[in-house]
């Protein structure tokens, strides 16, 4: 039975299993190094949240130190492209998304990096909520309302996304069509520098993660109209999903996971990946990104591999179809 993506997404949380021993046993000699976790968006941002994170609970884990470093530009293109190229011995990893591996293929020419071919994944991390949220100067509270709004003033409403060509950006401009509204984009660089603007009223509306913006949503500093999953956020369980607001069949995820170059091997493979769920599915971990808006969601590395390929697949064809660009 085929099942439903995001069904087979969260799959892994319960069938990641710890790598055979004798793998670990070939691996224990890694890391004897500090490892590099390049975040290839500013800090602040959804991506940085998860991976700071994990990157804490890992150095305590492995008794090593593990860095991240912040290497934006270009729609996470950079910062992975550096990855692509780095020496494959697992002391180089990125923390990639849905954007920077299986976006940036259809959307940067040429590319930089083959998402299937130079990377090695290790496992997924966290599903990322993105909602649709407004200023409360904005006199909307329901996504309905945004949309008669917009028609009744066709290309005089701006919205902010992290940057052009990223899951927000993709998000809002699928919805756009789904909804027959003409709304300009304004890209930001990272979503740090996004939600800054957001709260203090300088762009009235948004697509955004909603990590770094729940607190703001809690607080009345920002109002959240809906959310683009399939199903309703276990942190915002009133708000409902674009699909709930009158445009069926509309879903829109957005993942992270961690990967290594190509050619690293499969034992230093496998114990990251094998330390990787450890920390993920460690209480306080979970606690401490829940309270920030992600969803762990671990896998094994296959797994991750095929959900690469299915997105992919999926957002060549979104892309082509709809005509959207990085630029």
């Amino acid at each position: 039975m085929k099942l439903p993506r995001r069904q087979f997404l969260r799959l892994a949380v319960g069938t990641a299993a710890l790598p055979a021993l004798p793998h670990i046993a070939r691996a224990q000699t890694y890391p004897s190094r500090t490892i590099t976790l390049v975040v290839p968006f500013p800090a602040g941002g959804a991506t940085d949240v998860v991976a700071r994170v994990l990157a804490k609970g890992l150095s305590e884990r492995i008794r090593q130190s593990v860095v991240v470093d912040n290497r934006p530009g270009a729609n996470g293109a950079i910062g992975s492209a550096a990855v692509a190229k780095a020496r494959p011995d697992g002391y180089t990893l990125v923390m990639g998304g849905v954007n920077t591996h299986a976006m940036n293929d259809s959307l940067i020419k040429p590319r930089p990096y083959n998402s299937a071919r130079d990377f090695a994944p290790i496992t997924l991390t966290a599903l990322i909520p993105i909602a649709f949220v407004v200023n409360p100067q904005t006199p909307v509270a329901m996504l309905q309302e945004l949309v008669a709004l917009a028609r009744s003033k066709p290309r005089q409403l701006s919205y902010g996304s992290s940057g052009a060509g990223g899951p927000q950006h993709l998000a809002m401009e699928l919805f756009k069509l789904a909804a027959g509204v003409d709304i300009v984009h304004v890209p930001y660089r990272g979503g740090a520098p996004q939600l800054n603007d957001l709260v203090a009223g300088h762009i009235l509306i948004g697509s955004i993660g909603l990590p770094p913006a729940l607190p703001h949503i809690e607080t009345g500093k920002l109002r959240a109209l809906a959310v683009t999953d399939a199903k309703r956020s276990a942190f915002l369980p009133n708000l409902p999903t674009v699909a709930e607001s009158g445009f069926p069949n509309f879903e829109m995820s957005y993942w992270l996971g961690l990967m290594a170059p190509a050619g690293t091997s499969r034992d230093v493979i496998d114990r990251l990946q094998a330390e990787s769920v450890a920390v993920l599915m460690a209480s306080d971990t979970r606690e401490s990104l829940t309270k920030q808006g992600a969803e762990v969601v671990t896998s094994t590395a296959d797994e991750f591999k095929r959900v690469v390929e299915k997105d992919l697949e999926r957002w060549s064809k979104v892309i082509q179809e709809t005509g959207i660009t990085a630029e």
